[in-house]
């Protein structure tokens, strides 16, 4: 067992997902590293890949309250954050809570929703409340979306807006197993697993206790100059037309104070910035036209900027 609060959690949402997610270790740590960064994680891949399963798979693993919302077109942005409706034989409005109020919200094919429904969540994402009507609402605390969605080529798809892509820590890939995994999850789907059966492992107060000790992990000052160093390559890459943000470089760090402390450690590394870098910053730029039409990935470029980029020295074993 690792030895922070935080890595013990770690361990045991992990553990406990990895149950019905086979073959996908890398995937469950940065997906859980999202989690303790209360970070909103987005999942994207061709179907049958089990996108969705692991979105269910961590709320199941965690107390507290959690919704699915299944995206659709006729999808209506109320549905996501609640609406005003007037009680006649009381002569007042009553507030009625959607999908988002809860301490994670599954937003399944997010990118099957209009580009108007996929807006809703822009300000719970970004504030953890909602405005109907004039008036916040907050959600609960901690408050995450797991969001999947199918790659844009696919048909009744609308692409999500640069500002909410930004919004989410994470973007990952699922990817197909390997032929031992998959011979994994078909025997376990014969024998009936699933999510559903998956007990809860971590209550939302212990969770609660773990993101904030994942706040409190030191990062040094290099180390925090090296992420603004990586994102700032991004915004002068040949390949680029709009580079990470300084969203993208707090992300960055936040994402490796989690990594770390799911490892056991109290303090961050150049390397757990490099672990985090092609999951956080991939999703947050947009490619020039020359770029694309010569079938370069985002995820290309952030490599080149890794390997272009050279890492501070830190002496780990002085914390």
């Amino acid at each position: 067992m690792s030895s922070t609060r935080a890595g013990e959690v770690s361990a045991l949402i992990a553990n406990n997902v990895q149950q019905v997610i086979r073959g996908k270790p890398e995937l469950v740590r940065l997906a859980v590293a999202a989690l303790l960064a209360e970070g909103h994680l987005l999942i994207e891949d061709v179907p049958g890949l089990g996108k969705t399963t692991l979105a269910r798979c961590l709320a199941r693993s965690i107390g507290g309250q959690w919704s699915r919302i299944q995206f659709t077109p006729d999808l209506l942005p109320g549905d996501i954050t609640g609406v005003s409706v007037y009680h006649q034989r009381e002569e007042k409005f009553t507030f009625h809570r959607g999908g988002v109020f809860a301490n994670i919200v599954v937003a399944d094919e997010i990118n099957r929703g209009t580009p108007k429904t996929q807006s809703a969540l822009l300000e719970v994402m970004s504030e953890r409340r909602v405005t109907v009507d004039s008036v916040a609402h907050d959600v609960p605390r901690p408050f995450l979306v797991v969001a999947t969605q199918n790659p844009i080529e696919m048909e009744g798809t609308y692409r999500l807006p640069e500002a909410q892509l930004d919004r989410f820590l994470m973007r990952l890939s699922v990817g197909y197993p390997d032929v031992a995994s998959e011979v994994l999850v078909i025997m376990s789907d014969c024998a009936g697993v699933t999510p559903d059966d998956l007990p809860t492992v971590v209550d939302i107060d212990t969770l609660r206790t773990a993101i904030e000790e994942v706040r409190r992990s030191y990062i040094d000052r290099a180390v925090c100059e090296y992420a603004a160093r990586l994102t700032a390559a991004t915004r002068e890459h040949a390949a680029v037309r709009f580079g990470a943000s300084p969203r993208g470089s707090i992300a960055l760090v936040r994402t490796a104070q989690a990594l770390a402390a799911s490892d056991g450690r109290t303090f961050v590394t150049p390397d757990d910035i490099k672990d985090v870098a092609e999951a956080v910053l991939g999703h947050r730029l947009i490619l020039t036209a020359d770029a694309e039409l010569n079938q370069r990935g985002s995820v290309d470029v952030v490599r080149e900027v890794l390997a272009a980029t050279p890492a501070p020295a830190i002496n780990a074993t002085s914390r």
